[in-house]
């Protein structure tokens, strides 16, 4: 007998788990560890009690909060390419990158916490980032906007490169002069 997929969650149901991966997020990148569990809920606007029927232990909470991050990042990749050229499309997508990125590094704490209890919350997390890089490096290379020889994986690892050199707030102006810089090279094609 095959497995039955879960049920779709109730509208409210899903505000709720949404908000509580929301103020997961937050809190344990600007706490880290130190972020409870009854303030997530407080924050989220929920009660302890609908905190553990979405997510049982705090390891599933942080995972899912990261996985839900990653999702988000990669899964706008085709909605930016509707509503924009892909060259801008490329570039507004580093933006949500950097942005999924700092936010991993502030989480980092979290997430060791459960790569210890035998979790790996980046399993795939380099294939999905990969397969969207792919998805606007072709588009905007179909277009003539940007070099065709570069592997998307190399792309990640540069984005990965400049979140990690400019992560804190205060260096956000940096990191939008170097994925300018990043998208100039894509630009430029060999002589």
């Amino acid at each position: 007998m095959a497995a039955s997929s879960p049920r779709p969650l109730r509208a409210d149901a899903q505000r709720n788990r949404d908000l509580l991966l929301a103020s997961a997020v937050r809190l344990f990148t600007e706490q880290g560890l130190d972020a409870t569990l009854d303030a997530i809920a407080k924050h989220a606007g929920v009660g302890i009690g609908t905190l553990y029927r979405h997510f049982p232990t705090r390891e599933a909470l942080i995972e899912a909060a990261y996985r839900n991050e990653l999702t988000a990042v990669c899964d706008a990749a085709p909605g930016l390419l509707a509503e924009l050229p892909p060259e801008k499309a490329l570039r507004a997508w580093m933006d949500r990158f950097y942005d999924y990125a700092t936010t991993k590094f502030g989480m980092a704490d979290a997430l060791r916490a459960v790569i210890a209890s035998g979790v790996d919350p980046y399993a795939e997390s380099l294939d999905r980032l990969v397969s969207a890089v792919e998805t606007l490096l072709q588009a905007a290379g179909a277009t003539g906007t940007v070099r065709t020889d570069i592997s998307a994986e190399d792309v990640v690892f540069a984005l990965a490169g400049i979140a990690l050199a400019t992560g804190e707030p205060t260096r956000r102006e940096q990191a939008d002069r170097l994925l300018d810089l990043l998208l100039d090279g894509l630009r430029h094609h060999r002589r």
